[in-house]
């Protein structure tokens, strides 16, 4: 094991596990607490779209989903707010959309296109200098939410009839959030996939919000089980020789069903 982190594959896998585990877990605590777990899920499919386009005009396909699915986003964002539908309605909708896209583009797409295939499950064992210095960015950016934006959120998170009568800026950080979270969503599809990336927006806030006294802490445990679960996650599949993004997801799992026996224990000897 300690070879494993002399290659400089692997050094770049854990780079790339810890950043996309502080980001997803940070903004998993909102997607949670507002009860919209579906956005991970459904932003992601989105994402499918933006990717088997980019694959069919030959581009880096991140350039072409991370549009993409912002425009699917903001769409939910208007949508929600000019109709009377809730917002898990309009993500399968839109998800839908954006899936058919997708598998139109691969379809016109004459050449063989392996490449859909990595996006779909993830690959993180390939992730090169160029997607760490983008995962870097969006960290960077992360930490500044936190020192302005973070309270803001929180507030309307759990009271947003008075964070409005209070004159917070709701559907303006709304748009913020979402378009952040949109793009966590693309840049992490390269080391889980499409398929598991919701998994990192719901499991490790899911797991901190059994533990935690205040939404605070909730958002520090969040992170910590992101980031450790993805560690973890790429030792074991490189011990076990699996594929890495199912590994960490079924680390995550592990780590979840952990906290709720000892959830569960304490409550029993109250």
């Amino acid at each position: 094991m300690l070879e494993a982190l002399t290659y400089p594959f692997f050094q770049k896998a854990l780079t790339a596990g810890l950043l996309t585990g502080f980001t997803g877990s940070y903004y998993g605590v909102f997607v949670v607490q507002r009860k919209i777990s579906f956005i991970g899920s459904g932003l992601a499919h989105a994402a499918f779209g933006g990717v088997a386009l980019g694959l069919l005009l030959g581009v880096e396909p991140l350039l072409t989903a991370v549009p993409f699915t912002i425009l699917v986003a903001i769409a939910i964002v208007y949508l929600q707010k000019y109709t009377q539908l809730a917002a898990d309605a309009l993500i399968g909708v839109l998800f839908a959309l954006s899936v058919a896209l997708g598998i139109i583009f691969l379809a016109v797409k004459t050449q063989y296109t392996s490449d859909a295939y990595s996006y779909l499950f993830g690959s993180i064992l390939t992730v090169n200098d160029q997607e760490i210095v983008i995962s870097l960015l969006l960290s960077l950016v992360t930490v500044l939410t936190f020192f302005k934006l973070w309270a803001r959120w929180a507030y309307s998170t759990f009271d947003v009839e008075l964070a409005g009568a209070d004159k917070v800026p709701i559907e303006f950080d709304n748009v913020i959030l979402i378009l952040l979270i949109s793009v966590t969503i693309v840049i992490s599809i390269k080391i889980v996939g499409i398929i598991l990336i919701s998994a990192y927006l719901v499991i490790p806030p899911a797991s901190a919000r059994l533990i935690s006294s205040s939404f605070g802490s909730m958002t520090v445990i969040s992170v910590l089980i992101g980031m450790l679960s993805s560690v973890m996650g790429i030792m074991f599949s490189y011990i076990l020789d699996l594929p890495s993004g199912a590994i960490i997801v079924i680390t995550q799992t592990m780590i979840f069903f952990v906290i709720v026996l000892i959830s569960l224990i304490k409550k029993n000897k109250k």
